[in-house]
């Protein structure tokens, strides 16, 4: 009874869609494959797997099904964040009706072998370079909902918490943010995301200990495909 983490699988086997990814390094060679292969030497069915984000894709539920039902066969409960690249994701209700062995989490938490999971998709944090105020306005937006949930885990008596991210906490210059300021707030000493994808983008990203706050880049390509664990 382990959880796992991992980021931007950024699948696509809807034959609708053509979005190889290998164009982009020798990292997303046969992506899927591989990660489907270290999953099930690593993840048994009583195990937890966050997904920090970019899950598929598809523009619609329609496109992404295919994607869904590829994770479905894997084993362990999949707890969801939306990525960036995660257009298909409305109807909140609707989406955690679709498996049983799938969490769609928006706006609460995840319990998970006394653990609770928490997070948002996140956004680009001010002090980016062209940081608009229209980026601020999403910005505030999410560090709402990210305390949303920090709150409700908190409020039901869970001390553990993993806070979980598509977009880094932090800007590139690695300034702290509402992000890191919420996760210290409430006691989180752990947490993953997503998004950066090649050398120089892992530059950009906070892999380090702050303010007693472990932070880990999971996205696909920076771990070679390999879920990470977190705790087990």
């Amino acid at each position: 009874m382990s959880i796992y983490a991992i980021g931007d699988p950024h699948l696509s086997f809807d034959e609708r869609l053509d979005k190889p990814m290998d164009i982009f390094g020798d990292a997303w060679d046969n992506h899927a494959e591989r990660l489907k292969e270290n999953w099930i030497r690593e993840i048994k069915e009583d195990d937890t797997v966050i997904l920090a984000g970019d899950i598929s894709w598809g523009l619609t539920k329609d496109e992404a099904y295919a994607d869904f039902e590829w994770l479905h066969q894997l084993p362990g409960m999949k707890v969801i964040i939306k990525g960036n690249h995660d257009l298909w994701w409305t109807g909140i209700t609707r989406l955690n009706m679709l498996y049983d062995d799938m969490f769609f989490l928006q706006n609460t938490y995840y319990p998970a072998e006394g653990t609770a999971i928490c997070g948002s998709r996140g956004w680009i944090c001010p002090g980016y370079d062209g940081f608009t105020p229209q980026d601020e306005k999403i910005y505030r937006r999410e560090l709402l909902r990210l305390e949303a949930s920090l709150k409700m885990a908190r409020d039901s008596g869970i001390e553990d918490i993993i806070g979980v991210l598509h977009y880094p906490p932090t800007n590139d210059k690695l300034q702290k943010s509402g992000f890191t300021e919420l996760f210290e707030k409430y006691g989180v000493r752990n947490v993953v995301y997503g998004h950066l994808h090649g050398k120089d983008a892992y530059r950009n990203g906070l892999n380090a200990n702050l303010n007693g706050v472990r932070y880990q880049l999971v996205s696909l390509d920076y771990i070679d495909a390999c879920p990470v664990l977190l705790k087990g």
